[in-house]
């Protein structure tokens, strides 16, 4: 381990973790996971150097930068005060970084507890797919003070490509719905669109012969087709459930400073479904959007 290389705490190694974790690690930083009942990362990141222990707050006693990377705003909540938690170990002077996609509300109430103990708080939330994580070529929007992200800069950047600094804490949950209205909105209306486009006759394939490689083609929309038209169900791993529950953190967002806004009401209500008709605890992915936004219109992409 370098002499300057700070020590790492990370909780959270699952699609998106395990792969940032890994890079932490490959960087030379003495990395401290907590025990989960999915062992193979724990397993992988342990035959690689990082250290196992027990709880959350033994993470917090041996690192200097602690990174959550968790399903949203319960989690981290549960994690910084939860018994045996980070705030029962965490040391003045210590960084923690949410790279969950939070409600910027409970970031701000994080930051001024954690203040009060000398601790610094920065949200650093993610942009792109476990690929990019395995690769240390994510996309990260940063809120923190310049101290603070001049201090985890080295450390962000073991596992990403691209780095803003786009403001104050709780700045980087903000940008991250934002983007996220933006490209679930893509989703919503790549689905509606190729199911009407079926219900009139033109197949998938058609559709992308005449989107691929024009202004409307993107990274996302080809991403959204690596589903519909190769057949890789794992073409975009983020779970129509977890897409649900940052559109409902964005509706929150607009609520607070009083914003009429009836496209991201829409877009929320469209993978509310999805979410209802698979009972709740859908762990499709949302490319299969289109799955769902066609069997309630009475048809199938099944036979294409």
């Amino acid at each position: 381990m370098g002499a300057n290389k700070a020590k790492i705490g990370f909780i959270g190694v699952g699609l998106m973790g395990h792969g940032m974790a890994k890079n932490i690690l490959e960087a030379g930083h003495q990395t401290t996971i907590v025990a989960n009942r999915n062992r193979q990362p724990i397993e992988d990141l342990v035959s690689r150097g990082a250290v196992e222990v027990q709880s959350l707050r033994e993470v917090a006693e041996q690192a200097e930068i602690v990174f959550l990377c968790l399903p949203g705003s319960p989690q981290v909540e549960a994690a910084i005060r939860g018994e045996n938690g980070l705030k029962d170990g965490l040391r003045s002077g210590s960084v923690v970084v949410d790279c969950s996609t939070s409600d910027p509300t409970s970031t701000a109430a994080i930051a001024d507890e954690l203040a009060k103990m000398g601790v610094d708080f920065a949200d650093a939330p993610l942009g792109r797919t476990p690929k990019e994580a395995w690769d240390g070529s994510l996309d990260t929007m940063v809120g923190a003070s310049e101290a603070v992200f001049n201090r985890i800069l080295p450390v962000l950047e073991c596992w990403a490509g691209k780095v803003v600094h786009i403001g104050d804490p709780g700045d980087g949950h903000r940008m991250k719905l934002l983007n996220n209205f933006l490209s679930l909105g893509y989703a919503a209306i790549y689905a509606e669109a190729l199911t009407l486009s079926k219900q009139i006759g033109i197949s998938p394939q058609r559709f992308d012969s005449v989107i691929r490689g024009g202004r409307m083609d993107c990274g996302f929309y080809q991403t959204f087709m690596g589903y519909l038209i190769e057949g890789n169900r794992e073409a975009h791993r983020f779970t129509l459930t977890n897409a649900l529950k940052d559109l409902r953190y964005l509706e929150a967002t607009a609520d607070a400073v009083s914003l009429v806004n009836p496209v991201g009401n829409a877009v929320k209500n469209t993978f509310a479904a999805a979410v209802a008709a698979n009972g709740g605890g859908s762990e499709d992915y949302v490319p299969h959007l289109v799955d769902f936004v066609a069997r309630n219109n009475g048809t199938s992409f099944s036979e294409d």
